[in-house]
């Protein structure tokens, strides 16, 4: 249990957690560039904790231009194990309201500007995407908000835009016609670059608003999103807390993200440069430095 490290990812509304007093600001470089945002050290109840906020503390870095590899490299750097990615989202579902969390188990990614895999330069490499979450972790944030008694639902898709404008009416119909509940622009390529770098994930979305599907909400505008945000983040708070205290008693040593990268990497190692295997030391050095 010793080596099981948790981070949490604040999406928008979420950029610090003023509670945790015992706090160190952490400034990483990776071969990717830096990532979002000072990396907050937090020792809670005797356990070492990470945040970064995914925007960058003040909210100016746009869905498309957060630096996801930098982010997961930095804190794959700081022997993060666990990721739990806390997100501000549209629902697509009647019964998801506004201030209802979702505890994600699958996405479409519908983005196309982003650098999506850390695999993109000599070493090629296929994780597998099927069940992009980890179970055990997502028990934890039920369990989390759960003792807050907070509304939500247990699984989900979320649809991954680009952004960073809001849906047009067609395209809401169209994500609501694939059955999926909510809409938003950050977890992709996250979620995928977490599994790349063998690091377990899972998605806490908060929903907002309804898109633009509904006729309360045609006009999906940032004030009425910021008037449910600031009340979804001080229970999301809450629920960190909680996840902190419970996350390892959810560790599965089956999970399907620990070990995955020993059948992914197909480039034959005559192939791989020194230069190349440095640069992905972090990520995947337990399989390139063998």
């Amino acid at each position: 249990m010793a080596n099981n490290k948790l981070a949490i990812i604040g999406g928008s509304g979420l950029y610090d957690v003023e509670e945790f007093k015992d706090r160190q600001s952490i400034d990483l470089n990776t071969p990717w560039g830096k990532p979002s945002d000072h990396i907050l050290k937090i020792n809670y109840n005797n356990k070492e904790v990470y945040f970064l906020p995914r925007h960058g503390r003040g909210h100016y870095i746009s869905p498309s231009n957060i630096n996801f590899r930098a982010n997961i490299d930095a804190l794959k750097q700081l022997g993060v194990s666990d990721i739990v990615s806390v997100s501000a989202v549209g629902s697509l579902k009647e019964d998801l309201h506004p201030g209802k969390f979702v505890i994600v188990d699958q996405f479409i990614d519908r983005t196309f500007a982003r650098h999506k895999t850390f695999f993109d330069d000599e070493i090629v490499a296929h994780v597998s995407m099927a069940h992009p979450t980890s179970k055990g972790l997502m028990k934890a944030c039920e369990d989390a908000i759960k003792k807050d008694g907070i509304n939500y639902q247990m699984g989900g898709t979320y649809v991954v835009m680009e952004g960073p404008q809001f849906s047009t009416l067609a395209e809401s119909n169209l994500y609501r016609s694939w059955n999926a509940d909510v809409i938003g622009m950050t977890n992709m390529p996250e979620a995928k670059l977490a599994r790349e770098a063998e690091i377990r994930y899972a998605s806490v979305s908060m929903v907002t608003d309804y898109d633009c599907w509904h006729s309360d909400h045609e006009n999906v505008d940032v004030d009425k999103v910021i008037k449910v945000l600031l009340n979804n983040t001080s229970k999301a708070k809450n629920m960190i807390k909680n996840i902190i205290d419970n996350f390892e008693n959810y560790i599965d040593s089956n999970d399907p993200t620990n070990n995955c990268l020993d059948v992914a990497i197909i480039t034959s190692p005559d192939k791989r440069t020194a230069n190349t295997i440095k640069k992905l030391n972090t990520i995947a050095g337990r399989v390139l430095n063998k």
